[in-house]
């Protein structure tokens, strides 16, 4: 199966889907900004467009990298990424469906303030890039709702909503 942590830059994506590698069986993290450093090794430093994720070669790599990864390992991949661009969501999400596989999405959410303090207390060279996609994100956030399953991350841990998450996806694995 394929879990898919969204949301905004702050809201535990990563430390969560670390958590959720050690919860599932035979899981392991897929980083898909792997697939835009790649892109970008290739095609040359971003111009017009401010993040890879604009580059139609970045979302089909994505779902051909995870469709090599599963037939060959098997397993639950765990993909912490942002994807603020419903169009784009949609053509990840229609690609991965072909795969065979369970995909699970889900939206780790935090108000504001707690978001903001999160993101200022980051490591400052990333600080500009985060605080410039709170709006993208509040922006996304009606379709994002209905594309996906919320996690409110605002006073829980990432621990345990690791622990949710996995409770969820496996539920849904034996029903």
């Amino acid at each position: 199966m394929i879990v898919w942590l969204n949301g905004s830059f702050g809201a535990g994506k990563t430390t969560t889907a670390e958590g959720l590698v050690r919860l599932l069986p035979d899981a392991r993290l897929f980083d898909a900004e792997e697939v835009g450093y790649m892109l970008h090794h290739v095609l040359g430093p971003l111009q017009e467009e401010a993040d890879f994720q604009h580059w139609p070669p970045w979302r089909a790599l994505v779902v051909e990298t995870a469709r090599q990864l599963l037939a060959y390992k098997g397993g639950t991949l765990v993909v912490p990424q942002t994807v603020l661009v419903e169009e784009y969501w949609r053509e990840l999400h229609e690609g991965l469906g072909q795969l065979d596989v369970p995909v699970h999405h889900f939206v780790l959410h935090t108000d504001s303030g707690t978001l903001t303090r999160r993101i200022e207390a980051d490591t400052p060279a990333f600080v500009p890039w985060r605080l410039a996609h709170v709006v993208p994100y509040q922006e996304a956030l009606p379709w994002l709702r209905r594309a996906g399953e919320v996690i409110d991350t605002t006073d829980t841990p990432p621990d345990e909503v690791a622990r949710r998450i996995a409770a969820k996806v496996v539920g849904s694995e034996r029903s």
